[in-house]
């Protein structure tokens, strides 16, 4: 007897080659073949008369044959001439064809026809249909439920995929599938209901409901998965609370010298963030908090903070950056308000020379440095924590699963860590994509902040911002104009960084232009934001390496060229440069027209609203999960059948489903978790 644990290789026409393209897709057992689902139906339950035909809809009507011809041309085609009863007629166009098939068409036979209807010079057309020769006693087209037509994959043809989940559906009905919803929701149809209905719905079901993935069959799908993606998430977040962490003693010692330092109140959206830190660091589990704010909420500060408790308990911190430039914004930050502390921060990254490294591998080894800021470099096999106690990660979803547990792995017991994102994340990508960590949000900006004004204008219109630049910079204050490319390309309608530069330095004899980009030099980029921060520069000429991090109040005008090649989150992370002072800013995205719709758009929200956390949402409507998440969360940007933007609405009852699953013993969770997360996707969630 056939289980749906089978691998599908036992099924019969399918061969080792199919396999591999079937795997491909996810699909390794007959299991799977269940949840590939169809994409659209068609509606073969009925016959329908000439009379009733539209154009552009697909039907099943069944005519008498009265003639063929075949046109001799550069593409031949047989033209087969149909007739119903009142003499109105149909043409069936087939464009490739054999003898055979000619042959079979006789004058007065009864032929059942499924395809699109279209016009043609003559009246009513189908190309291509699929056919059967009634009065040859072929089997009528005319099906008891609607037909499904699935997605397909390398050279699989419908039939042979139809019939491979027929096979299936066939082998639910003998040994059903554990439903662990049973006995949690009675209001839902069972997953066997809802696979029957969703592969054959009958001809009474709401297509236009399935069409919009609103059907219950469906909603019952998507809310499995969901909580599939979340449980394991949740399973990883268990695991690691079942770990054993150094416990840090909350002392204020270095806290409150801080706060003396500081020139600015911590808002209580920051002091709830280091509250809710401070209890995870209390607690002998370890930590994996997300920290998340809006741009200039000040998420540096909460996590030096942090970093304080560490050092009050005689452990190291490390905070990794994806990038140098960004590592580099980190180790001015980090430093500016530990070093008056006393607090030694070192710094390593891959394009240091050996004497350096070697000098800052010193500093860590020995603990001398107690703070470690650096990129890839820090989880190498060189680098020897004396006592890491704390890990802080920007932007995690830049690294890779195993590159984070090498860094791990430098402690003696799991190290506690504080996970930041330099942008909101929407709180259905929250709920799903992070479920395994707890969340801090810091979702107050300083007071004082004037909203940012932001305008948009296209390139021709660069006069004008010439003569806005000399009325900011008379008035004392700063520009970034950022380019997206260094050199001049063909390919791509953008100005470079270099032309823009020697076009500024002419039109603004007057002022201080100096231009910053990523393959600059690291010490001469440190130098120049040095040298801006300061005020000693008035435009600072651009790429986007100024997107996070930098601080420098002064500066009340940010002017992006070509900002229509850019995403809404980066756009969003580049106007946050600006607002940081008492003056009030502006943000000019410049545009070469004519914009697609998507880039209109973008702009046009950046126009609307300054707040981070609907911006994201907006983000996520435009450009869907994957881009986002980037790499590592596949899983949840390549689902089955749910989708976070869509289906967001039933993440509170994936939330209320999740905590009851995980009360099922292992087996059935982990069966459960194998049935939507195939075996390719499960790094993230099993690591």
């Amino acid at each position: 007897m056939r289980d749906l644990a089978d691998p599908i290789i036992s099924l019969n026409g399918l061969g080792s080659k199919t396999q591999d393209k079937l795997n491909a897709i996810g699909i390794y057992r007959l299991e799977h073949l269940l949840f590939h689902l169809p994409y659209r139906y068609q509606n073969k339950t009925k016959l329908t008369k000439l009379d009733n035909a539209q154009i552009g809809e697909e039907i099943l009507v069944q005519l008498t044959i009265e003639r063929i011809e075949e046109i001799p041309s550069r593409q031949r085609q047989l033209l087969c001439y149909l007739t119903d009863e009142y003499s109105q007629k149909l043409i069936l166009r087939f464009f490739h064809f054999n003898q055979y098939q000619k042959q079979q068409f006789i004058r007065g036979d009864t032929i059942q026809c499924f395809s699109e209807v279209k016009i043609g010079r003559q009246g009513l057309e189908m190309h291509h249909p699929e056919y059967r020769l009634i009065s040859k006693s072929q089997s009528s087209l005319l099906e008891k439920t609607l037909t499904p037509v699935y997605p397909l994959t390398a050279n699989i043809r419908q039939a042979q995929l139809k019939k491979w989940i027929g096979e299936a559906l066939e082998t639910l009905q003998q040994s059903p599938l554990p439903d662990n919803f049973k006995a949690i929701s009675k209001s839902m149809p069972t997953l066997k209901q809802a696979l029957a209905t969703l592969h054959h719905p009958q001809k009474y079901e709401d297509i236009e409901k399935i069409a919009q993935f609103k059907h219950i069959a469906q909603k019952r799908l998507i809310i499995e998965e969901l909580c599939a993606h979340q449980l394991s998430l949740l399973k990883f977040k268990n695991r690691r609370k079942n770990k054993v962490a150094n416990i840090f003693a909350i002392k204020n010692t270095l806290s409150k010298q801080l706060l003396k330092y500081l020139e600015f109140q911590l808002t209580n959206a920051q002091q709830r963030s280091i509250d809710e830190i401070n209890a995870d660091l209390n607690s002998n589990h370890p930590m994996l908090r997300l920290l998340q704010g809006d741009v200039g909420a000040g998420k540096t500060i909460v996590a030096v903070f942090a970093c304080l408790q560490a050092i009050e308990n005689g452990f190291q911190v490390a905070v990794m950056a994806p990038t140098e430039i960004l590592a580099e914004q980190h180790l001015y930050g980090f430093s500016n308000y530990l070093v008056p502390l006393n607090i030694e921060v070192a710094f390593l990254v891959s394009s240091q020379n050996a004497s350096e490294r070697a000098r800052q591998l010193g500093k860590i080894a020995s603990a001398k440095a107690q703070v470690v800021v650096g990129t890839h470099a820090l989880f190498q096999k060189t680098v020897n924590f004396n006592k890491l106690g704390l890990v802080v990660i920007d932007e995690q979803h830049k690294f890779g699963v195993h590159q984070r547990l090498s860094l791990m792995q430098k402690a003696h017991n799991t190290p506690h860590q504080l996970v930041m994102t330099a942008t909101p994340i929407p709180r259905s990508l929250t709920m799903s994509a992070y479920a395994d960590l707890d969340s801090s949000i810091i979702d107050e900006l300083p007071p004082g902040r004037v909203p940012i004004k932001t305008i948009a204008l296209n390139n021709f219109r660069k006069d004008e911002v010439v003569e806005k630049i000399k009325k900011i910079c008379a008035a004392g204050n700063q520009v970034y104009w950022v380019c997206t490319l260094i050199e001049e390309s063909e390919v791509l309608r953008a100005e470079s960084a270099t032309n823009t530069f020697h076009y500024l330095q002419e039109n603004l004899p007057n002022l201080s232009i100096v231009l910053i980009h990523g393959k600059m030099h690291k010490t001469e980029k440190s130098k120049i934001m040095l040298q801006f921060s300061r005020g000693e520069i008035n435009v600072l000429v651009a790429t986007t390496v100024i997107e996070v991090g930098v601080n420098v109040p002064n500066a009340s005008l940010m002017v992006i060229e070509n900002s229509e090649r850019l995403g809404l989150a980066q756009l969003h992370q580049l106007r946050g440069r600006v607002g940081r002072g008492k003056d009030a800013s502006i943000c000019i995205l410049m545009y070469q027209p004519p914009i697609g719709n998507n880039a209109a758009q973008r702009l046009d929200i950046l126009r609307k609203s300054n707040d981070g956390f609907e911006i994201a949402n907006k983000d996520l409507e435009l450009r869907g999960p994957g881009e986002i998440l980037g790499t590592q969360q596949t899983g949840v940007a390549n689902m089955k059948i749910a989708n976070i933007v869509r289906d967001g609405y039933l993440l509170e009852r994936v939330n209320f489903y999740s905590q009851q699953l995980l009360q099922l013993d292992q087996n059935q969770q982990q069966a459960l978790i194998e049935r939507w997360i195939s075996d390719d996707k499960t790094e993230y969630v099993n690591a």
